[in-house]
């Protein structure tokens, strides 16, 4: 049966093991993966992001990371058009295309088909936003687009007033939602190969208990491996301590920490509770897809009887 047009979908929330779940079934079914993590698309945010080491690909062929430099900005739009790429190559090669992350934004804009409108940019507009607080900008971004402004909180992005202020702009310049009867940001199209791909959502889930001393204790390891000493290096060549804040999480207080603005000890607490409710916020956002069909991290031989199914 010809398979070039489906896409296997790893998704979760952040320290459930879908890194090492993407490369056991592409070593199964001959596949290669493709990051879907709005972060690990930059250079150099490597500990800090939970990036898969060459190690730890065991040889598997893995798409869209390190592919930016962390000065710059990567949209929504550039990462999907970056996906879609990637997924034509590897269904070229006759591989299996292995989408994994935990950005559900990401995943949603590509197995949903979304295509964003094209609104300039407003420099004048964007100052005058950004005057405004984050919360003040969360408010106005929930009226003109309440999807748009969850996915955000979702994904860590509610203090970025950067990038608060851009979707805004779009919200405010596109139809409403009122007109058009969905989300001003977005309408749909077939986009890969001109044919919707058929995909398979596998989403990895733990009890809230073991999930949270799972973050913790990765958050820990992480520390130890040298993820404070990787920010102080990317700040030297010219990472900036405002850059940090708005790439979030964990280098929005490694930022901090570095400024002497909390202890080790406030870090390690602090990042550990942070970390632990951007994974429940993530809950919340894949609960609403129903086409996620939900395993547990070690349960391989059930997943594999699932993605046997969808190939056949």
């Amino acid at each position: 049966m010809d398979n070039s047009h489906k896409i296997l979908v790893i998704t979760g929330p952040t320290a459930t093991g879908k890194s090492d779940l993407a490369v056991k079934l592409a070593k199964i079914f001959d596949g290669e993966v493709i990051s879907a993590d709005s972060r690990q698309v930059y250079k150099g945010l490597d500990i800090g992001t939970g990036k898969i080491t060459t190690e730890e690909m065991q040889s598997i062929p893995h798409h869209l990371l390190d592919i930016v430099d962390a000065n710059k900005r990567f949209t929504v739009v550039d990462w999907k058009s970056a996906a879609i790429k990637a997924i034509e190559e590897v269904s070229a090669r006759g591989k299996l295309p292995i989408v994994c992350g935990g950005t559900g934004y990401y995943i949603s804009a590509l197995v949903d088909n979304k295509i964003f409108p094209e609104v300039p940019s407003d420099p004048e507009e964007h100052k005058k936003l950004e005057l405004k607080t984050a919360q003040e900008l969360i408010a106005e971004l929930k009226r003109l687009d309440p999807k748009r402004a969850e996915s955000m909180q979702q994904n860590g992005e509610s203090a970025n007033k950067r990038r608060l202020a851009r979707a805004i702009i779009v919200a405010s310049r596109s139809p409403t939602s009122a007109q058009t009867g969905r989300s001003p940001t977005l309408s749909y199209k077939n986009s890969i190969s001109g044919r919707s791909p058929t995909s398979l959502q596998i989403g990895i889930t733990l009890p809230d208990a073991e999930l949270r001393t799972r973050i913790h204790n990765r958050l820990i390891k992480r520390l130890d491996a040298g993820m404070i000493e990787e920010a102080k290096r990317l700040n030297e060549a010219g990472l900036s301590f405002e850059r940090m804040n708005e790439l979030g999480l964990e280098y929005r207080y490694l930022a901090q920490f570095l400024q002497r603005k909390l202890t080790r000890e406030e870090l390690t607490e602090t990042l550990s509770t942070k970390i632990w409710q951007y994974a429940r916020r993530q809950k919340t956002w894949f609960r609403r897809n129903k086409k996620i069909v939900w395993f547990a991290p070690d349960d391989l031989e059930n997943i594999t009887a699932r993605v046997k199914q969808f190939l056949a």
